[in-house]
């Protein structure tokens, strides 16, 4: 070791001997920076050291975006950001960034710049894979861009039921079961907040549609609420810990959500034991001390979005006149600094950091691949023929890229967007095409045949083409997003016309959709070959065709029914009148109640287009040796699994329950599932534990659960509608705790 070496290192040791010094000084003049001691301590020293304003200062946020002249972003947050909220600098407290959303890093539509982010597919295509594995891959991959931009919050987790399927934001969420939306999302957010960030669940709670979603009410009884969406959110909070609930915009049985004492107090934070904090959606706060007590802990954008600073000025006349007590203001404090301890925002701050967006890339096109759902395939269409010459691929703007969903959430991609000039432009637009062209990644696959593309908009060239091709192969899209619903679920801009035009021309016809949801489909008898793209993501163009083409296998399920019609809706005509925003108007769930989705279909023997749960493979796999047992209070069911194909595949297997003397919401609900991976002619035996939850009902008078006793009978099948072997099994009575199962 030369002089000079030694000096460098004993210089480094010195410096690394004082900063362990003056850690351990901070440490001890500061008790809360020290990471040993648990978040709830911490939490508790450091509001003992505030001031009030300091309490104050964390319990209100700013927008993160300029919206001049109405509104200029504050010094501290990051350019066409979601948010920002102060810190506390004396108590070594960060400052928040926070960022939407569920797909991936967004960047605000009224940013002069754009992030150039990975997009996930879809949240519904997410839930689609039903592979829990990879929603937390997925979340950790965009949270880890989300920290590696410069931001500590993420504004994720959308866990709202499909109760209406022309819901705008559904492409956001987790579908219509309470345990399968509940546990992918859940997935998801444990993935971004491994990324020592916190993360919200959102939007609590009901909040499933857009027309009039700023004055909805949405009415539903309490023990309907808790056995759907409530334990949506149950599932999910209790799966990952996320570190703040996102309060919604409408109201629950004439309450604003953010003011509603049942669903924050009662609910969130008494039952379930929920410790993080309840922030609201960006203009979704009416009232100061009414909401404040209710529940709320911090108010988003105040400035941007909310008539006034509720929870700024607002709060602190609050807190003088008495109308708010001093305990409650700390209570908010310590939930908001718990969720930065327990986070680790506080030990491990964020810094902007280079992106790998092609490592990236890959982690949303193996999401993609496993969320297409093969609906249809009659006489082996798909995979694609190699052997076709002549192939026409037509409409969707395949040629250029894959559609996303708009709003908040939009990420905009790396290489920009794949086609321009499309209407709307601004919020709650613009509409963006992802550039990852499934023309050009079928191109590649078929380097010996031609491959012709036409647009789609005129149905007599389109068939044309068709009818002068081996196969065709057509893609067909619906935009959804934020602000408003689908008009209908018919496909827009005439696109029903086109595909019967060209089926009708050309018997080897696959349609590919790119949709934020449920469709109908006229033309369904005439085409042998549907594939549900939903909104593909980042990559999605090479995953189409990866599917298209068999290199790998269709593995995605439906995490929602497709209905036959609109007809067949517990709401056949969409409630509220998108031309009458500020009226406000009731939405009737005790209609279906807790029988969403699938089991409103069964409840009233309606038979859908495709149901719950289907999904094709290119493989075959049977199902035997189903077994249930009772185990002390505890429902397990087995059974193998085998691939009984020519090729690998993957398959999920589902289980239903019912009880034999009924008395349920519906005659059956999904009890578990698990995805397998199978070579031919293997086979697997797969065990689940049915949450005891879902065998119950809601005992209001007991304020809790109870299994009623008897049997029950268990299933295993492909789908809701596909039961291959049956068992029963006999349950004791059983009360359950209204709070987190013991694990």
């Amino acid at each position: 070791m030369n002089r000079q070496t030694f000096q460098g290192l004993a210089l480094a040791l010195m410096i690394g001997a004082s900063a362990t010094a003056l850690n351990a000084n901070a440490q001890t003049s500061q008790p809360w920076l020290d990471p040993k001691l648990d978040p709830d301590t911490r939490a508790d020293l450091v509001v003992k050291a505030m001031t009030q304003d300091e309490k104050l200062t964390l319990v209100f946020g700013y927008f993160g975006a300029d919206m001049k002249p109405k509104y200029t972003r504050i010094d501290g947050a990051l350019p066409g950001s979601a948010g920002y909220v102060k810190g506390v600098p004396r108590l070594g407290i960060p400052e928040q960034w926070q960022t939407d959303a569920g797909v991936g890093v967004a960047t605000q539509g009224s940013a002069k710049e754009f992030r150039e982010r990975t997009a996930l597919p879809s949240g519904l295509a997410t839930t689609a894979t039903w592979n829990p594995d990879l929603a937390f891959k997925g979340g950790a991959m965009i949270g880890s861009e989300a920290r590696d931009s410069g931001f500590n919050v993420m504004l994720a987790g959308g866990v709202n039921l499909t109760r209406e399927p022309r819901n705008g934001r559904n492409f956001e969420y987790g579908g219509e079961d309470p345990l399968l939306a509940g546990t992918m999302v859940g997935a998801q957010i444990k993935g971004i907040q491994s990324n020592h960030i916190v993360s919200t669940i959102k939007h609590y709670a009901l909040n499933n549609q857009e027309t009039g979603r700023f004055v909805v009410s949405s009415n539903i009884g309490d023990a309907e609420a808790r056995t759907s969406d409530l334990l949506a959110f149950q599932i999910a909070i209790e799966a990952s810990d996320p570190h703040s609930v996102m309060c919604a915009y409408n109201r629950v049985n004439s309450v604003y959500a953010c003011e509603n004492d049942w669903l924050l107090n009662t609910v969130l934070k008494k039952d379930w034991g929920y410790k993080g904090y309840v922030m609201s959606d960006w203009g979704a706060v009416h009232s100061g001390s009414k909401a404040v007590n209710a529940g709320l802990d911090q108010q988003s954008a105040g400035r941007a979005f909310d008539k006034q600073d509720f929870l700024g000025d607002v709060l602190k006349a609050d807190l003088a006149s008495g109308a708010v007590s001093g305990a409650r203001l700390d209570d908010m404090a310590r939930r908001i600094t718990r969720a930065l301890f327990a986070s680790g925002v506080v030990e491990k701050p964020v810094k902007i950091a280079p992106i790998d967006l092609k490592a990236n890339g890959a982690v949303s096109q193996a999401d993609a691949e496993e969320a297409m759902v093969l609906l249809k395939n009659e006489g082996g269409v798909l995979p694609l023929a190699r052997t076709a010459k002549t192939i026409a691929v037509i409409g969707g703007h395949a040629d250029a890229g894959v559609l996303s969903g708009g709003g908040s959430s939009q990420v905009y991609p790396a290489g920009g967007r794949a086609v321009q000039g499309l209407m709307p432009a601004t919020w709650p637009g613009p509409v963006i095409y992802y550039p990852s062209s499934p023309l050009k990644a079928l191109r590649k696959r078929f380097p010996n045949a031609t491959i012709t593309y036409a647009d789609g908009t005129d149905p007599a060239a389109a068939a044309k083409l068709a009818a002068a091709s081996d196969l065709t192969v057509v893609f067909a899209d619906q935009w959804a997003t934020e602000s408003e619903d689908v008009p209908s679920l018919a496909l827009p801009r005439n696109q029903d016309a086109m595909i019967a035009a060209v089926a009708a021309a050309n018997a080897r016809t696959v349609v590919v959709l790119e949709t934020g949801g449920p469709v109908t489909m006229p033309w369904l008898a005439k085409v042998p070959a549907v594939l549900a793209a939903w909104y593909p993501g980042t990559s999605g163009g090479e995953a189409i065709a990866r599917v298209l083409t068999g290199e790998v296998d269709a593995s995605g399920r439906l995490p929602v029914t497709f209905p036959a019609s609109e007809a067949q809706l517990p709401r056949p005509k969409l409630d509220g009148d998108p031309k009458k925003p500020d009226d406000k108007f009731d939405v009737d769930y005790a209609i279906e109640g807790a029988a969403v989705g699938y089991k409103w279909y069964d409840l009233k023997k309606l038979e859908p287009l495709f149901p719950f749960g289907h999904g094709l493979s290119y493989s075959r796999f049977a199902y035997s040796d189903l077994k249930a047992q009772d185990n002390n209070g505890v429902l397990t069911v087995s059974f193998a699994v085998k691939n009984v194909g020519a090729r690998a595949g993957k398959d999920v297997p589902q289980v239903y329950v019912s009880p034999k003397a009924g008395g349920w919401e519906a005659p059956q609900r999904l009890g578990g599932f698990k995805k397998v991976d199978l070579a031919p002619g293997a086979s697997t035996t797969v065990t689940v534990t049915v949450d005891p939850r879902l065998l119950s009902v809601w005992d209001a008078k007991a304020h809790g659960w109870s299994i009623a006793a008897g049997d029950y009978a268990v299933s295993v099948g492909a789908s809701s509608r596909a039961s291959a072997a049956t068992t029963t099994v006999s349950l004791k009575a059983q009360a359950l705790p209204v709070g987190p199962l013991a694990k």
